[in-house]
């Protein structure tokens, strides 16, 4: 049996949609906060070398923007871990774990195309 695993922040308006639609077509998954539930560097590590450390980092939100120019210019594969696990609302959103292959983001088409809905 296939163990997903939906990866988020609880009041996130892209993890509320993907959460309903997978609800909505009766796909049974658990949901880890990752502000709440804790994130850690094995995680990170797995999410990293799926997408690619620029896919898992969000330049777009406020925690982002609110960083210190000089961090957000010298950011890199080699600190980005630290970074994210200092701010985990940082990590783009949602992050869809089916059995070790992992999603980043949500697209109602696109999970309709991994789900076979």
């Amino acid at each position: 049996m296939t163990e997903i695993t939906l990866y988020g922040i609880k009041n996130c308006d892209t993890v509320k949609k993907a959460r309903k639609w997978l609800d909505e077509n009766n796909i049974s998954h658990r949901f880890h906060d990752v502000r709440a539930d804790g994130l850690d560097q094995d995680m990170l590590a797995r999410w990293i070398e799926a997408a690619g450390w620029e896919t898992v980092l969000n330049k777009r939100g406020t925690t982002w923007r609110k960083l210190d120019p000089s961090i957000q210019e010298n950011i890199s594969a080699e600190n980005v871990s630290e970074l994210l696990l200092e701010h985990p609302a940082m990590v783009k959103r949602p992050v869809l774990d089916m059995s070790g292959a992992i999603t980043i983001g949500f697209k109602a088409d696109s999970y309709a195309e991994i789900f076979n809905r």
